[in-house]
């Protein structure tokens, strides 16, 4: 019966941390409940980085009453000084009797330390309720933390066929509106949006959100483009100081024109390189060092098929529309050389399908 109650109430707690997803970075999305006597007496989720952390807005609420609670916390309670101080002292000294958390912080600032300090004076600690719904709703956070670079998901859009433009190279559109919301919806949570400069020049995109929400947010461009081609007359040009942009090139690329977009808002980075190629690792780890957590690849056929083969894509969304258009010629979502063995094929985990509108939204993990 407890096993049921705890999961009732990590639930709710998950709810409230899911509010703020791809709100916190650099921290995580955390959510706590505190009960007492059966009753929620205080509730509270993490809204961003420098704000109160959610155990100490559940406690704020809970004022006298959280005194003999239980609190319920999506992620193990922090126990350093950070831009707030240690949620596990205020927990200690509102008098909460017991925390129940989903999942240990695999920062090492925290990584256990957390629940031995609770232990420590004497509150009771239980970890693991609903342990994987918790890590799937920090999966930007863990991978940043652990690796400090950020968790990439390549979306696409094709048809039926496997195709993601004619062979003329229309690809307006491949999907219904719903699906163009999602993918909207897509970039609303992530740090930052990355294409390449083919993409720029085939279609000329503004990659910002659109959705007619109030916590609408635009992700950083990231633009791929060795030899610096970005068109001065570009949307991404014209609404750089509206929104961030960020150019990686080779240093081969052109000094003057990189003077003339950075006088236009948009930055330039220039990588240790030479040729058509960028070092796509040094990009993710320049990202990460800016405190990205998370990326959304919303790239063309050669650089998902670049991504892919370095293994430095964590996620997979395919949007399959019911639609096809044929074409030897038509490109394919992944392009490259390609496996010459069918046992050399990446295999995928977790797959989940849902249907949206008349597309169907394919997800899946790459477990390297």
């Amino acid at each position: 019966m407890q096993q049921i109650i705890d999961e009732y109430y990590m639930q709710r707690a998950l709810n409230l941390a899911a509010r703020a997803r791809g709100r916190t970075s650099p921290n995580p999305a955390v959510g706590a409940v505190l009960v007492k006597d059966g009753q929620v007496v205080g509730e509270g989720y993490h809204r961003q980085a420098g704000t109160p952390h959610a155990e100490v807005m559940a406690l704020q609420k809970a004022g006298e009453n959280a005194r003999g609670a239980t609190l319920y916390v999506t992620l193990e309670p922090c126990c350093h000084f950070g831009r707030t101080p240690p949620c596990c002292e205020a927990v200690i000294n509102q008098g909460v009797v017991r925390v129940v958390a989903a999942i240990l912080d695999p920062n090492p600032l925290v990584a256990g330390q957390g629940i031995a300090r609770l232990q420590k004076a004497g509150v009771s600690t239980e970890v693991g309720i609903l342990q994987e719904p918790a890590r799937r709703l920090n999966e930007f956070y863990f991978k940043y933390i652990r690796e400090g670079r950020p968790f990439v998901t390549l979306k696409t859009a094709m048809t039926l066929d496997g195709k993601i433009a004619t062979h003329t190279g229309d690809s307006r559109w491949i999907s219904s509106e719903a699906a163009r919301e999602y993918v909207h919806r897509l970039r609303n949570l992530h740090d930052a949006i990355m294409v390449g400069i083919g993409t720029v020049l085939a279609d000329d995109p503004q990659l910002n959100t659109r959705l007619n929400i109030e916590e609408r947010r635009d992700p950083l461009r990231v633009i791929l483009d060795p030899g610096l081609q970005l068109p001065l007359d570009s949307k991404i040009v014209a609404s750089s100081w509206e929104q961030g942009t960020l150019v990686f090139a080779n240093r081969t690329g052109e000094p003057e024109k990189a003077k003339i977009l950075e006088e236009r808002g948009v930055e330039v980075f220039s990588l240790e390189g030479e040729g058509p190629v960028l070092d796509l690792d040094l990009v993710l780890k320049e990202l990460g060092q800016r405190g990205i957590c998370s990326l959304l690849l919303e790239g063309g056929a050669e650089i998902n098929a670049a991504m892919l083969e370095k293994r430095l894509v964590d996620k997979l969304i395919w949007v399959i529309a019911p639609k096809i258009i044929g074409g030897k010629t038509a490109p394919g979502p992944v392009a490259g050389p390609g496996r010459q063995l069918m046992s050399e094929a990446l295999r995928l985990d977790d797959m989940q399908m849902e249907k949206l509108g008349p597309d169907f939204i394919l997800t899946a993990y790459t477990g390297w």
